[in-house]
């Protein structure tokens, strides 16, 4: 088993994102952002998404609501529409 340490992987990120010349600012938390982001886009649910992050406050995990646009956002639909 590897044990990668925190600054080796930021300075791979780093080094990743000069090599693309990429204009926006990659961290390690973009990958959080964006997974948050495609489970919402996939229609899961807000609850199962802040327990997968493993926030305490369903307020955190409603961040992550601003980059979907609101039209891919699934309705919750009443057991009487089934």
């Amino acid at each position: 088993m590897f044990h990668l340490h925190k600054s080796t992987v930021g300075k791979a990120l780093k080094d990743a994102v000069r090599n693309a010349k990429l204009c926006k600012r990659v961290t390690s938390h973009t990958f959080r952002h964006s997974y948050a982001s495609h489970l919402l886009q996939a229609g899961y649910d807000i609850r199962t998404i802040q327990e997968l992050l493993g926030h305490s406050d369903v307020r955190t995990t409603m961040i992550y609501t601003h980059t979907v646009k609101s039209r891919t956002l699934k309705e919750t639909k009443s057991p009487l529409d089934f």
